[in-house]
């Protein structure tokens, strides 16, 4: 493939109070992409400040949106600037931007996947026993829903395909989304594929709320069976 032929790829990372992690995710993802953009849902600290001193572009939302909501923001983003991929991944560093080939040669593979996840479950010894029992439950829930076999459906490393985007500007705001989002691209027809990716943990704190966003994947589980 020439370099007039490589498919145009940019990545969306969405950030909440991650000053400290922000700049070594997005100096990394630079060195694989030229396109990087932080959406900075509204972070009391100075996450937009260090990811524009790494390199990125930055949008900032004035308040906390949802991370769905910051997700749909880098979408609209890139889309509107013709782009062919979209890769997002935290801003934590749990997701190895050294690891960006793998979904872009996926999605240039014959199957061409128009959704591609990340998969921890190939190497789980460093995954806590609750979040893999957690995870596995779930993605065989999801992939039933889905009608299509999702390893590691709670995995927020992911590319997307232009044609695919449209699809996926409304639905829920928050970590909802994410699920939401496999179920529409599968229901729309599209074939999501999986790459296997590294299991990192460090001193990330979780911005999930642990009843709350149990009760909405429940009620989002819940309206799609119907």
């Amino acid at each position: 493939m020439t370099p007039e032929s490589q498919p145009r790829t940019a990545a969306v990372v969405p950030a909440y109070n991650e000053e400290k992690h922000i700049g070594d995710v997005v100096r990394r993802t630079r060195q694989k992409l030229d396109e990087v953009l932080v959406v900075d849902d509204g972070s009391a600290d100075k996450t937009a400040d260090c990811a524009r001193e790494a390199g990125a572009e930055v949008i900032v939302h004035e308040q906390n949106r949802g991370k769905g909501e910051t997700i749909k923001t880098g979408l609209r983003h890139w889309l509107e600037r013709q782009f062919d991929f979209v890769i997002i991944l935290d801003a934590d560093g749990q997701h190895r931007p050294e690891e960006i080939d793998r979904f872009v040669t996926a999605a240039l593979s014959p199957e061409e996947p128009k959704l591609i996840l990340g998969n921890r479950m190939k190497d789980v010894s460093s995954m806590p026993l609750v979040r893999r029992m957690v995870n596995r439950w779930m993605s065989q829930q999801i992939s039933a829903l889905c009608r299509q076999e999702i390893p590691d459906t709670q995995c927020g490393y992911r590319l997307l395909h232009r044609q695919l985007i449209p699809e996926l500007l409304g639905g829920a705001a928050r970590f909802d989304y994410e699920t939401e989002m496999l179920i529409i691209a599968s229901r729309k027809g599209f074939r999501i594929g999986s790459v296997p990716i590294s299991t990192v943990y460090s001193d990330e704190v979780s911005s999930i709320h642990p009843v709350r966003d149990t009760i909405r994947f429940f009620k989002l589980m819940r309206r799609y069976k119907r």
